[in-house]
C-alpha cells in the first residue's frame, strides 16, 4: 500500500467535494493499493492539522453545523510549509485581479518540495509560465484539469491521449451560466433579463454574473489552454472579448428558423484568442444545451476531437482533481 499525504487548502464547495469524493472511492483506492490521507485542511477561518490522518467525516459534519472545518488558528501556508506531506490540493476561490491567495500558496508548495493540484484559476491566467517553470525546476508534478471544463478532461486529453499530435486550434463552451441562459432564451423565447433572474433562482449564476454573461470567465479559461497547449504566454488583454447580454430574443428566434443556434464560443488559434456570440448549426457538435460544456480539439494526426460534459460542480470538478492526484499517484517516484 502507497501512502501519500495531501492537504486541502480551501474547503469550499470543491474542496469538500474533493474531500467526499476521496471517501466515497476509499474501496477503489484500497484495490489499487493507494492510500491518500488529508493531513490538512484550512479555510478562511483556520484550519485542522492531523499528520496521522484526519477523519473526513468528521471534518465535513464539523464544516457543516459551525461554518468552519478549524479547529485551531492558521491559515493555508502554515499547513503547506509546516506540515510534512506530498500533495497540495489548492481550491481556494479564484481571484483574477492578483492571483491571491492562490499564488503564494502554489509557490510556497513548490518552494517546500510538494505537487500541486489546483481548480483556481487566477494564478494560472496571470502566472502560468512561472508557476509551470517553478514545478518543472524543483521536478515536481503541476496539475491543472479542473481550471478549465469541471469534468471534461481537455487537458489530460491533449497533454497524454493526443501525445504527438500537433493541436491546430481549439473551440469550445466553457461557461456553463451562459449556455443556459442562452439555452433558456432560444427554447422558451424569453428575454434575457428574465432568464438571467432564473439562473439566479436556481443557483446557476452568481448573484453579480458580469463575469459569466460579460464573457470574463470564458476569457480566463482561454488564456490558461492557450498557455498551457499552445505555450503562449497570454494574458486576459491578449482576449477578444464580447459577451451575451445584448443578445435579444428576436436574434435567437431568427437564428432558430435558420437551424442554427447562438453560442457562447471560444476559440484559440493561429494565436488569435477569441471569446464572442455565435450562429451554430443545430447538429454542430458545439451546439450543446443547459449547462454543458464542449471543447472541439484539432490535431494533424487525430483530426477533430470533439468531447463534453459537466463544466462545473463540486463534485465533477472533484472528479478532475482526483485524476490529477491518481496521476501524480502513479507516475512519482516517491
Amino acid at each position: 500500500m502507497r501512502t501519500f499525504r495531501i492537504s486541502i487548502i480551501g474547503f469550499g464547495a470543491v474542496g469538500q467535494g474533493v474531500a467526499r469524493t476521496i471517501l466515497s472511492k476509499q474501496e477503489y483506492l484500497d484495490k489499487q493499493g493507494i492510500n491518500l490521507q488529508v493531513v490538512g485542511i484550512s479555510d478562511s477561518k483556520g484550519c485542522e492539522i492531523n499528520e496521522k490522518g484526519i477523519d473526513i467525516e468528521a471534518a465535513l459534519l464539523r464544516k457543516k453545523q459551525k461554518g468552519s472545518v478549524a479547529l485551531g488558528a492558521g491559515i493555508g501556508l502554515d499547513i503547506i510549509r509546516d506540515v510534512e506531506h506530498d500533495i497540495v490540493v489548492e481550491v481556494t476561490p479564484t481571484n483574477i485581479n492578483n492571483g491571491e491567495p492562490g499564488l503564494s500558496n502554489m509557490r510556497a508548495a513548490f518552494g517546500s518540495g510538494k505537487h500541486v493540484i489546483t481548480s483556481n484559476k487566477g494564478p494560472l491566467a496571470l502566472h502560468f509560465g512561472e508557476l509551470k517553470e517553478l514545478a518543472e525546476d524543483t521536478g515536481l508534478f503541476f496539475r491543472y484539469e479542473a481550471t478549465v471544463g469541471g469534468a471534461v478532461p481537455i487537458f489530460n486529453l491533449v497533454h497524454e491521449a493526443l501525445a504527438g499530435n500537433t493541436v491546430l486550434g481549439i473551440e469550445g463552451i466553457l461557461n456553463g451560466t451562459c449556455n443556459y441562459i442562452l439555452t433558456r432564451m432560444s427554447d422558451e423565447r424569453m428575454p434575457y433579463d428574465l432568464v438571467l433572474k432564473e439562473a439566479q433562482e436556481l443557483g446557476i449564476a452568481e448573484t453579480d454574473p458580469t463575469y459569466d454573461v460579460e464573457g470574463i470567465d470564458s476569457a480566463i479559461k482561454l488564456v490558461i489552454i492557450a498557455n498551457s497547449v499552445f505555450s503562449q504566454a497570454a494574458t486576459y488583454e491578449d482576449v477578444d472579448v464580447t459577451g451575451i447580454n445584448k443578445i435579444t430574443p428576436e436574434a435567437l428566434e431568427l437564428a432558430n428558423k435558420n437551424d442554427y443556434v447562438v453560442k457562447l464560443v471560444c476559440e484559440a488559434r493561429d494565436g488569435k484568442l477569441t471569446v464572442a456570440p455565435r450562429l451554430i448549426p443545430k447538429r454542430h457538435p458545439l451546439a450543446v444545451g443547459g449547462t454543458l460544456n464542449v471543447a472541439s480539439i484539432l490535431t494533424d494526426l487525430a483530426g477533430r476531437i470533439t468531447i463534453s460534459g459537466k463544466g462545473a460542480g463540486s463534485i465533477e470538478t472533484a472528479s478532475s482533481i482526483l485524476s490529477d492526484i491518481l496521476y501524480i499517484v502513479r507516475n512519482s517516484k516517491s
